[in-house]
């Protein structure tokens, strides 16, 4: 997946003040938080949606896996309840970049220690990598920051595991990572030193350690910045000691090695290896093994990429129970899709498992994408055999994790794991679902239901990989609209809230590389389309009034703004210009716009202004750590809100019993503390709701209450799913 570039930002003094009117600012205690009735805490279930970059079966354990993924955290998962329960949504906003994890390790020999490389960006950016550590299987976990920056949603987040525990002594660790080398814990991960003796010298760029494996007794490292001279493998046997692997296979040299496996029966160690370190960007790769008791070559290439067919090798693992079994799937094979390769003597002869395979993906219709059938998978660079169980057998895709009892009939093996980057929610005050949904990756969903993936799957005519935006008509909720990235057509619009749509008949030649947010008006009689560029660019605003068929631009609208429509009067929409602090108003319905308040937060395109439901005029302005604003006069003036310092994001709900005003949800800071909030009157004071353990990282995208229950929250999170709060 890919995510927003956040950093963590200073509280600054000095920001620009708002327009105030002559209207005293609202009061509230600026002190603890009131606590809240306890809130429950569940996602709404689509079923994976994201990138599974490993999967680890504990040797040990029978019916006890783990799973990474590059952006959503890690997931422990029990056969006893078959369920995967994630482990790291404890993590804050703070440091919202450990939610990404490098990689993962087991110890064979202490079955409830876990250990985690967390690490999303090796930008400069994002924070320094950590590793965590637990002795109860990740329901608690030990902390140790790194001085080095890790990669999890980087390229080469599904190569195999850059964490390992010595075969030959548990205290012992070792870490690869992208830009540092490799380094050494002498103290079960408690800290960390460069490992003495390891040939390869660090860079500022590449791959660095792609893959730690232990074969017996040696810990093997593979290379991912060979030139085509230098070595790309490497071993210890004393732990002290490394040398370069000799006897390099033929066309490997400037390969990058991405996952091994070791069969310890047959002694014989398997990799994989491609041309790029994936996702994507393959077009080569080979398999080999190497015996490791006479350091002999022998490629076992299921299938030589070439012609049209073009792809590199991803996961690699072997039978526990069976000597000589072993498994490999092909990675970015785009042309005739990619498959797992199955092996019962030693890579001499292959059988491919897509070609016999049945999947059944009723539990999660979504990965149909608008097809009459699902793929196969892509991106399996994530694979792994249950020790326990020879015909258990798991992969990773972008989307899901794949998985079988009998080698042919294949099901989404997912419940629990939820992975979505969420951009837009939006709860109708009527009809059958009470959320709609759009995300980074998996487009549109009408939410049928909260605890089962949405029957419909995700919103087809056109299927959009990305959503940009989406809106429903306030007078008229019948009417929805949304707008992303799609291979037919970028817009569309339904008549019956989100169950069925239609694309716009027309729309500007903007709307192929830059489709942004979409508002429409109270009673959906005009449409207000922005467009932005993926690298930011931002463009003219363009305005419909028949239902997406022709559109007109807009010049007066300042560009890149995300237009807000007055949910009561038609005729009135909303834009905030974040590059001057300025709030403009049009009265005829988006043709134009004019300044009103201003002064105003200014330099960050996330500002956010969301309109009070059922009234007109009635305006909130979420200004990040600038705090939150309030105009009831249509943007002609703000009042700043004391109670809290920042705000992030904000929505509304139903309101509490007795209350004049709709319950107010928010991400944002009312102490020290960023966190999920909710206001029953208007803003004047704020009890927190959600948890010390409940906090998923970044979480300041959207979030939005239900009209028709009150309490019921909705909140988006970057890599965990949409998780929603009712109270106890």
């Amino acid at each position: 997946m890919l995510t927003p570039n956040l950093s963590r930002r200073a509280v600054l003094a000095g920001t620009a003040a708002a327009a105030l009117t002559a209207v005293p600012a609202l009061q509230a205690s600026a002190q603890a938080v009131p606590a809240a009735p306890a809130y429950r805490w569940r996602n709404a279930v689509i079923g994976g949606t994201g990138f599974i970059t490993g999967v680890l079966f504990h040797p040990s354990v029978r019916g006890l896996a783990y799973a990474r993924t590059d952006i959503g955290g890690a997931y422990r998962w029990e056969d006893r309840t078959a369920r995967w329960t994630p482990l790291l949504d404890h993590l804050g906003w703070d440091d919202w970049n450990l939610l990404g994890v490098e990689a993962m390790a087991v110890d064979p020999a202490h079955p409830a220690r876990l250990y985690l490389a967390v690490g999303t960006y090796a930008q400069s950016w994002a924070s320094n990598g950590a590793v965590l550590r637990s002795d109860d299987r990740g329901a608690t976990w030990s902390r140790t920051d790194l001085g080095v920056k890790l990669g999890a949603n980087e390229d080469g987040r599904g190569t195999g595991e850059r964490l390992l525990v010595d075969p030959r002594n548990s205290d012992t660790l070792w870490l690869g990572t992208r830009h540092d080398g490799l380094l050494k814990s002498a103290d079960r991960g408690a800290t960390w030193a460069p490992a003495d003796g390891f040939p390869p010298a660090p860079s500022a760029s590449g791959q660095g350690v792609t893959l730690l494996v232990a074969a017996g007794r040696a810990v093997y490292a593979g290379w991912g910045d060979a030139d085509g001279t230098a070595a790309n493998l490497y071993r210890t046997v004393d732990g002290t000691t490394w040398e370069a692997v000799p006897g390099r296979p033929s066309g490997t040299a400037a390969k990058v090695p991405i996952r091994a496996a070791y069969d310890r029966t047959g002694r014989h160690l398997y990799l994989t290896y491609a041309d790029a370190p994936g996702p994507n960007g393959q077009s080569g790769g080979s398999v080999h093994r190497l015996c490791t008791l006479d350091g002999r070559w022998t490629e076992v290439t299921p299938v030589a990429p070439g012609g049209d067919d073009t792809f590199g090798y991803g996961g690699v693992a072997v039978d526990a129970r069976r000597p000589g079994t072993v498994v490999v799937s092909t990675n970015n094979r785009w042309a005739a899709v990619d498959t797992v390769f199955r092996s019962t003597d030693g890579g001499r002869t292959w059988t491919s498992l897509k070609d016999s395979a049945v999947l059944d993906v009723s539990e999660t219709p979504y990965l149909k994408w608008g097809a009459d059938a699902p793929k196969f998978g892509w991106w399996i660079q994530a694979l792994a055999l249950d020790p326990y169980d020879s015909r258990h057998l798991v992969f990773g895709t972008g989307a899901t994790l794949y998985g079988t009892r009998d080698l042919k009939h294949w099901a989404p093996q997912i419940r629990g794991l939820e992975e979505a980057s969420v951009v837009q929610l939006v709860s109708p005050p009527v009809g059958e679902a009470h959320l709609l949904s759009g995300s980074r990756d998996i487009g549109v969903m009408y939410h049928d239901t909260l605890t089962a993936s949405p029957s419909r799957g995700m919103a087809t005519n056109p299927v959009f990989g990305s959503a940009t935006g989406l809106a429903q008509a306030a007078r008229k909720p019948a009417y929805v609209v949304r707008t992303g990235w799609g291979d037919h057509g970028n817009g569309a619009y339904s008549d019956d809230g989100g169950r069925t749509w239609a694309p716009f008949a027309g729309a500007p030649d903007l709307a192929k590389n830059a489709p942004g947010p979409i508002a429409t008006n109270a009673d959906g009689t005009a449409l207000l389309w922005v467009f932005v560029h993926w690298d930011g660019t931002r463009h003219p605003a363009y305005r419909s009034a028949d239902n997406g068929s022709t559109w007109t631009e807009i010049p007066s609208f300042p560009k890149g703004a995300t237009p807000v429509a007055d949910p009561a009067d038609p005729t009135l929409f909303y834009a905030y210009d974040t590059d001057t602090g300025t709030l403009l108003a049009s009265t005829d319905s988006g043709r134009t716009f004019t300044a009103r308040a201003t002064g105003l937060p200014s330099g960050d395109s996330q500002f956010k202004v969301v309109a009070a439901p059922g009234r007109s005029g009635d305006l909130w302005l979420s200004a990040k750590w600038n705090g939150l604003y309030r105009s009831t006069d249509g943007g002609a003036s703000f009042t700043k809100i004391d109670s809290c310092w920042a705000s992030y994001a904000l929505g509304f709900g139903k309101a509490a019993d007795g209350a004049d005003y709709p319950a107010i949800y928010q991400v944002g800071s009312t102490e020290a503390i960023t966190a999920v909030h909710r206001s029953d009157d208007a803003g004047r004071s704020w009890v927190r709701i959600n948890d010390d353990r409940h906090q998923w990282g970044w979480i300041g995208e959207t979030i939005t209450g239900d009209p028709r229950v009150y309490g019921r929250v909705y909140l988006a999170t970057n890599g965990r799913g949409i998780q929603y709060g009712e109270p106890a």
